[in-house]
């Protein structure tokens, strides 16, 4: 019975000693599942934004690309965000709506921009689909919903376009599952309080369309559940927080990019 009983715990000795030594083993580096996982996602960004760029028009004037850039820059610095992993394209369009695509990729429409009442409600915007990139949320909503053996198939040359295009459809006009516009939403003002900026005016852009607006006419709300509720518990969130504010950018120069913006939805329309 001794020996029995002394041969058991050796055993269970020696799984113990496997099963500390197996977690110290860097699986990840071994196989190199990050880097692999990373460079499938940037491929499969560019492919979709050379998709929406050949659709449409990106709005590329200086003033308007070196508006954006700073407000991206500030939420970036803020929040130890590498500023070249976010590449933001402002696209003439005139529905209300943003969305964050694979590698970092987040498309902008003109007619969002137009519609935001402050700077600070644009950043709020910003700062919510940046959450959705850096928590990885873009690529799990496309392998649960596309599959990743159709994925890895685009990025080696074997979707068309329609398919291409069937997938950036997913990404511009489907919600994220509740509990991750939730994350993406406390995210944002997690990143809007770091980098000083009001995260209020956030909060109201989210109340738009339980406020009496056009559901049609606010894409980003209208495909994204509970505007009300996510206000509240937006508003509760910034209520535990202390912060300061500081102005985003000078009052001319957004009334600048507001008419720019508006010009582009003037000659998108005719």
């Amino acid at each position: 019975m001794k020996s029995n009983s002394l041969w058991a715990i050796i055993i269970l000795g020696g799984f113990v000693a496997l099963f500390f030594w197996l977690r110290t083993i860097d699986w990840v580096g071994m196989f190199n599942i990050e880097q692999h996982t990373r460079d499938t996602e940037q491929k499969l960004g560019d492919l979709f934004w050379e998709h929406i760029a050949d659709e449409g028009e990106q709005i590329t004037d200086s003033f308007t690309v070196a508006t954006m850039d700073s407000l991206v820059h500030r939420l970036c610095d803020a929040n130890a965000i590498p500023r070249e992993r976010i590449k933001v394209h402002v696209f003439r369009a005139d529905v209300v709506n943003a969305f964050a695509m694979p590698g970092g990729h987040l498309v902008v429409n003109s007619a969002l921009i137009a519609d935001c009442k402050s700077p600070e409600q644009l950043c709020g915007v910003l700062a919510h689909e940046i959450g959705h990139i850096e928590l990885r949320h873009v690529m799990n909503k496309l392998v649960r919903e596309i599959g990743t053996s159709v994925l890895v198939n685009m990025t080696m040359g074997g979707g068309d376009g329609g398919q291409i295009g069937e997938v950036v459809g997913v990404l511009s006009s489907k919600a994220f599952d509740r509990d991750m516009e939730r994350e993406a939403d406390l995210k944002a003002v997690d990143y809007l309080t770091a980098a000083q900026i009001d995260p209020h005016p956030f909060a109201d852009f989210l109340y738009l369309t339980g406020n009496g607006e056009s559901e049609e006419a606010f894409e980003w709300l209208s495909t994204h559940p509970s505007s009300k509720e996510r206000m509240e518990y937006v508003l509760e969130e910034i209520g535990k927080r202390q912060f300061d504010v500081k102005p985003v950018i000078a009052v001319s120069t957004w009334e600048q990019l507001k008419t720019n913006m508006e010009t582009a939805d003037s000659l998108e329309s005719h």
